[in-house]
């Protein structure tokens, strides 16, 4: 991990904390929390493990094209992800789930890497979505609707780049070949290309509209049914909001967590969280409390199960590390692979 990032992601956390908690009592704070009937915490939790089911179906059924893998054995190591993910800055938990996918079941990095990548299109498609579902009713301030439109063009144009890879390979291959052979050391082209081609490997779902259709789906069913949680621990809080404004608040949230942050998105799911429910009526103490404590039962669940699939795994810190790694050297054993498959094809 890069030490700026580290720095980078701190600050940015530490600027989120100010403005959530600028001007409010502390106080008022802590008894919000105190106060709150934490019995709403055991549907909402529950609720969340289904989505956190339903994130493992997306992903095996975005591996098909690559690799079979069951859910039984995808369930942990997807938890060991976003366990890295609330441990760690920069997602780290993602490149920790290929390599935990790599060393259970053969699956090289690069295309389970793509498929996690395109996860998180879809995620960010979907949050859009809320957005525009929510805008009718919702008057959002100028900045707001500025972001949404930025972040519209990002996420639809990766997604209508990766159609384009994925329905033309031929000549996607054609055109990295060239780029690879025009910008990158000869020594490393071999290697370089390897790595390309069991990325493109991981784009097989996006060449049938019907799988594409089906991720969708499950994406919204995925932020749907992570919402309903956010409605379960609204009630231990003693406020309401109509259900389209925590399906605004999700999206925002998740689509902050997507810039630099301290683990676990200190801050930058918080302040938001706290800015939407204000902006509805919500008194900020109390907005605060709550955005606090859907954070934590947003964080620890997962993260705990993923402490005991790491042991159960016999997945060690270090190899948080060595998934770093592995993904770095993973180019030099492709291009090894490939010129030993060479060599005997030519015997």
């Amino acid at each position: 991990m890069k030490r700026w990032y580290v720095w980078l992601g701190a600050a940015v956390s530490l600027v989120f904390l100010y403005f959530a908690l600028r001007g409010l009592q502390l106080q008022q704070v802590w008894a919000g929390v105190r106060t709150a009937n934490y019995w709403w915490l055991v549907p909402g939790v529950a609720v969340y493990f289904l989505a956190v089911w339903a994130r493992t179906w997306r992903w095996h059924y975005l591996l098909r094209p690559v690799q079979r893998v069951s859910l039984r054995n995808l369930f942990p190591i997807l938890v060991i992800g976003y366990m890295g993910n609330n441990v760690y800055p920069a997602r780290a938990g993602e490149v920790i789930r290929a390599y935990v996918l790599k060393r259970r079941e053969r699956v090289d990095m690069s295309p389970s890497l793509a498929t996690i990548v395109v996860e998180r299109i879809f995620d960010g498609v979907v949050m859009l979505f809320f957005v525009f579902v929510a805008l009718p009713f919702t008057p959002l301030p100028e900045w707001m609707r500025r972001t949404v439109v930025l972040s519209s063009a990002l996420f639809f144009g990766l997604l209508l780049a990766f159609f384009i890879l994925a329905a033309s390979p031929r000549q996607a291959r054609a055109v990295y070949v060239w780029a690879v052979g025009r910008f990158v050391p000869e020594a490393w082209r071999p290697r370089v290309t390897a790595v390309l081609d069991r990325f493109m490997d991981g784009l097989g779902c996006l060449r049938s509209g019907r799988d594409v259709a089906m991720v969708f789906v499950t994406s919204v069913a995925i932020w749907l049914t992570e919402t309903v949680k956010y409605w379960f621990v609204m009630h231990g809080f003693g406020f309401s909001v109509p259900f389209y404004v925590l399906m605004l608040m999700a999206a925002v949230v998740n689509l902050a967590t997507t810039l630099p942050s301290s683990p676990g998105y200190v801050g930058t799911f918080d302040g938001p969280g706290i800015a939407i429910l204000a902006a509805f009526g919500v008194q900020a103490a109390l907005a605060a409390s709550y955005t606090l404590v859907l954070h934590a039962a947003l964080w620890f669940p997962i993260t705990a199960l993923g402490v005991y699939y790491m042991w159960h795994e016999r997945v060690s810190w270090s190899d948080f590390g060595a998934a770093e790694r592995a993904r770095r050297s993973e180019p030099e054993v492709v291009g090894t692979e490939m010129r030993d498959a060479r060599q005997r094809e030519v015997r």
